[in-house]
């Protein structure tokens, strides 16, 4: 029986994972295709992609400074220049963005290299036995762990684990926003002098060209629009029953905007987040039951960032030093 089980291969799922399986044996389980969470990075034609989730990666503190900077030196993440133009005035530009070399999984991929991952492994449902886990996952598959570490969005984790959590969790007003991203490859079109743009639009808020990131060199323009809050609630539920009709709308509003012509498309594709990011953050960083070996983090404890994943697993990580399991 292994050690530590960790639910989720994100940021916050890889960090946790990387940090605990220097002393002990850790297994990653993801529903999804590949690791990364909302880092993932979608694969169109052999090297082109899309980073259709988190676009680019910053830093606040001197800690997430530092890692980064160590990510740097190690070819794992690099500078993304050019343009970015925001035509809100809302916000106050990052003064660097770091992407990832190939894509901006490539932290995930990096941390958990050597760690077992199983994907298309969605967990649902878990049992503590006194001193250790059942977990059963989509396939009716059974696995069994001495702990578990839980990194799912808030809503999944209380469907998940509630009678397993204590109320200083459950009773978090937390309110996870989604978010609708539209990925598309155009032919026919010359590279912007662009790398980003945000907008003042009812539907979609900004969009960025792929192609400004240099990880591939194509004839192609690729472009990941990702659509307003405002938008992005009121279909969450509805666009898998109407995706092409959605996407299309999404792609005419495209087309106003930046003059990409629908009919120049070679690919498009249009991905749904139910519980993309919490606009704020909880008193708690992260959190760890040594009588039950049940650990939790996320970006959702801390507020909307990709930092804010990577520093609540290290908050974990840090309870769990402090009150091993036994």
């Amino acid at each position: 029986m292994k050690d530590f089980c960790i639910v989720g291969s994100g940021i916050a799922g890889s960090t946790i994972a990387n940090l605990l399986a220097i002393k002990y044996s850790v297994e990653i389980f993801d529903k999804a295709r590949g690791p990364g969470g909302r880092a993932s990075n979608r694969r169109y034609k052999k090297n082109l992609s899309f980073d259709h989730g988190l676009q680019y990666f910053f830093y606040k503190s001197l800690k997430f400074k530092n890692f980064i900077l160590d990510l740097k030196k190690k070819n794992i993440l690099k500078e993304w220049p050019g343009k970015h133009l925001d035509l809100t005035f809302k916000r106050k530009e990052d003064s660097i963005k770091y992407i990832g070399l190939k894509g901006n999984n490539d932290i995930s991929k990096y941390l958990s290299k050597n760690i077992k991952l199983n994907f298309n492994s969605k967990v649902t449902n878990i049992k503590f036995n006194s001193d250790y886990w059942t977990v059963t996952l989509n396939n009716k598959e059974q696995v069994f762990f001495k702990y578990l570490i839980l990194t799912c969005p808030f809503p999944q984790l209380k469907t998940l684990a509630s009678k397993h959590l204590n109320k200083r969790i459950l009773k978090n007003n937390i309110n996870m926003l989604p978010n609708i991203t539209v990925m598309a490859a155009y032919k026919g079109f010359k590279k912007l002098d662009l790398s980003s743009i945000k907008f003042e639009n009812k539907i979609i808020s900004w969009a960025v060209q792929e192609n400004t990131k240099n990880r591939f060199k194509s004839d192609k323009v690729l472009w990941t629009i990702q659509c307003t809050e405002k938008f992005s609630r009121k279909i969450i539920d509805l666009f898998k029953k109407s995706k092409n009709r959605y996407l299309l709308f999404i792609l005419k509003t495209f087309e106003g905007l930046l003059g990409f012509q629908r009919k120049n498309i070679v690919f498009k594709a249009i991905h749904g987040w139910k519980f993309a990011y919490n606009k704020s953050n909880t008193k708690l960083e992260s959190f760890w039951n040594g009588k039950k070996n049940l650990g939790v983090c996320g970006d959702w404890l801390y507020g909307p960032y990709a930092e804010d994943a990577w520093l609540s697993a290290n908050s974990l990580y840090e309870k769990i030093k402090k009150n091993p399991p036994g």
